[in-house]
């Protein structure tokens, strides 16, 4: 089954100057750069993120080993592509399937709904709430100063290949 994928203008030209940098001599440092400018800007809202997370109150039995909140900050990280079906700069929550046996903790602990879990020891289950929005509040909020970033860097980057002899 194919699916078809509409790209944005800006995504378009991204892909486009990925592409450019791939026919350059020394195509691999000037891409190394592009994804390095492409990340920085999102840098402060990962920070916030990491805040929301490690601000969910704890309560409970306490637990020996790696606690939650630490596992899913240490799996936020910032991604940039330029080639593929995800072109484009974007922060990427990884699974937490050691801790716990709770492999979707980071999406969990985003939704308002929260899950449901049995309370341990008895046949009682009750909803569990997180930090509803802790993940897409601060990346919203900052959506227009990321895309003026990525055009920034892109034109770095094109004006980088073309002052080139």
């Amino acid at each position: 089954m194919a699916v078809k994928v509409r790209l944005t203008g800006d995504q378009e030209k991204l892909l486009r100057l990925g592409r450019a940098l791939r026919k350059e001599a020394d195509g691999k440092a000037i891409r190394k750069d592009l994804i390095k400018n492409l990340k920085e800007p999102i840098k402060p809202a990962i920070v916030e993120i990491k805040a929301g997370v490690m601000s969910i109150p704890t309560s409970g039995i306490p637990v020996h080993g790696e606690s939650l909140r630490r596992a899913v900050t240490k799996r936020i990280r910032p991604e940039a592509k330029l080639s593929g079906r995800a072109v484009g700069v974007r922060v990427r929550a990884r699974k937490t399937p050691a801790v716990r046996n709770f492999a979707n903790a980071p999406k969990r602990l985003n939704s308002p709904k929260g899950w449901r879990h049995r309370v341990y020891g008895r046949d009682v289950w009750v909803t569990q709430i997180g930090k509803p929005h802790y993940f897409d509040d601060p990346l919203v909020k900052r959506r227009a100063e990321f895309k003026r970033a990525v055009r920034r860097a892109m034109k770095d980057t094109a004006r980088r290949i073309s002052t080139r002899v």
